[in-house]
């Protein structure tokens, strides 16, 4: 396959718009730890620390998404670098980094949104009891 500036270039949006959505989530879940520390210091419950734990959890795996995003936001770049002066080789070499980077991201967020959907079951849960 012949790569051209363009080809990289088609993962620009891709990775600004991933790394709005990362960000997001990033947001909601610092308002919930704020939220949850309000109450954790007026009562110290089960259902408060088993959130907490999964807070952490999560918050460790929105960096790393958030690091690879941008990882191989970096390396598109670099590719186009290495098209521009005609380092073909390379340039598919770190493109196909950039291409693995891309999907190690994404398969974290898919594991964050496992996650999420598990915090929220410990929520009903505790409404249910």
């Amino acid at each position: 396959m012949e790569l051209n500036l363009s080809i990289p270039a088609l993962l620009f949006p891709a990775i600004s718009l991933t790394m709005l959505a990362y960000n997001a989530r990033y947001l909601a879940i610092a308002a919930l730890i704020r939220d949850l520390h309000k109450q954790y210091q007026n009562h110290s419950s089960s259902p408060v620390k088993k959130q907490i734990k999964q807070l952490r959890k999560r918050l460790g795996i929105i960096k790393a998404m958030q690091a690879m995003a941008i990882i191989s936001f970096i390396l598109a770049v670099v590719t186009m670098f290495l098209i521009y002066i005609e380092m073909k080789i390379v340039a598919n070499l770190v493109f196909g980094i950039s291409l693995v980077a891309l999907m190690i991201s994404l398969s974290l967020s898919f594991i964050e949104v496992q996650l999420s959907t598990k915090a929220l079951g410990i929520q009903l849960n505790d409404m249910e009891d």
